[in-house]
């Protein structure tokens, strides 16, 4: 399968928090996923996973919260960007 590196960034929140966004383009949808897309955007925070949304192989969409995981309905990559992005804020307020 090719890929191409879409956008790949990270971002501080903090002194102990940051995202990381990776998107690539691929050339067949990754096992599980029915779209051209290969994502991981995670939130980080004192070394721990606060939540990720990715779509790793077998596994389709999704979404890991803590050591839950729930299936992520992927409509595009405007919607997950903003749905990831509320939910950073959420914990952003919660700190």
């Amino acid at each position: 399968m090719d890929a191409e590196l879409l956008f790949r960034k990270r971002i501080a929140l903090s002194e102990r928090a940051f995202v990381e966004i990776t998107v690539w383009k691929v050339s067949e949808p990754v096992r599980g996923s029915v779209h051209e897309f290969k994502y991981r955007l995670a939130l980080v925070s004192e070394g721990i996973c606060v939540f990720r949304y990715d779509n790793e192989a077998g596994k389709g969409d999704h979404k890991h919260s803590g050591e839950r995981e729930t299936v992520y309905e992927f409509t595009g990559l405007d919607r997950l960007q903003v749905d990831f992005w509320q939910d950073v804020e959420k914990w952003r307020a919660k700190q």
